[in-house]
């Protein structure tokens, strides 16, 4: 396991771990110690019993008393309820970024936004989930607003592991791409109203996405 010096422990087996759960490595539902998330991210207990906290929090893990933990199931309705919450903020969150941006993010908006394009014509999926995360910290950063990039902390791993279970069910990764390089793209320009029109527009696309892994779910 590489350290990174300039990230504490705490927060490099935060990554690790979510990053396990989020791309379903530790599946739903499945019981875990914490000693085998210390094997499994090469991180020992105290910064392990850190990140099992904000796992936690995020609704990743359950914690159950004097039963150990369990990896939360994926639930339809609970991203419906979700993306309510998604679409108001993420509207506002990117339109200010687009008005907020210094130079550098505006260069790294347009890196993204190029990025996803790419990622959507080569179909790659782990591509893409690596500059998604990088999107949303940028929007997190770029738009000067802590409590809305704290939120958007919270609720973000929910919502990636949720569309890896289902994207190759009933998703099209070249459009989720596309959108996404879209709001990149508005932002870079300082086009408040054009990033809040394609972020509302993404909601509409993961909005149909999750009725139709529900649908696909019951049938």
């Amino acid at each position: 396991m590489v350290r990174n010096p300039g990230i504490s422990l705490t927060d490099q087996a935060y990554t690790r771990i979510e990053e396990l759960i989020v791309t379903l490595q530790i599946p739903p539902g499945q019981a875990i110690s914490e000693g085998e998330l210390c094997e499994l991210s090469g991180f020992g207990r105290t910064p392990v019993r850190e990140a099992i906290q904000r796992l936690a929090q995020q609704r990743l893990i359950n914690i159950l008393p004097r039963r150990g933990m369990i990896v939360t199931d994926i639930n339809v309705e609970t991203q419906l309820s979700l993306l309510e919450l998604r679409r108001e903020l993420e509207r506002m969150m990117v339109r200010l970024a687009a008005r907020r941006r210094n130079a550098e993010e505006k260069f790294q908006f347009g890196e993204i936004a190029s990025g996803m394009e790419r990622v959507g014509q080569a179909d790659d999926e782990e591509a893409f989930m690596a500059l998604d995360k990088a999107f949303n910290t940028l929007v997190g950063t770029a738009c000067r607003n802590p409590f809305a990039q704290t939120s958007m902390d919270q609720w973000n791993p929910l919502s990636r592991r949720f569309w890896y279970q289902h994207h190759k069910q009933v998703g099209d990764l070249p459009r989720m791409a596309g959108l996404h390089a879209d709001i990149a793209w508005a932002i870079g320009a300082g086009d408040p109203d054009e990033a809040g029109r394609a972020s509302d527009i993404l909601l509409n696309y993961l909005t149909s996405f999750t009725r139709a892994a529900l649908d696909a779910d019951r049938g």
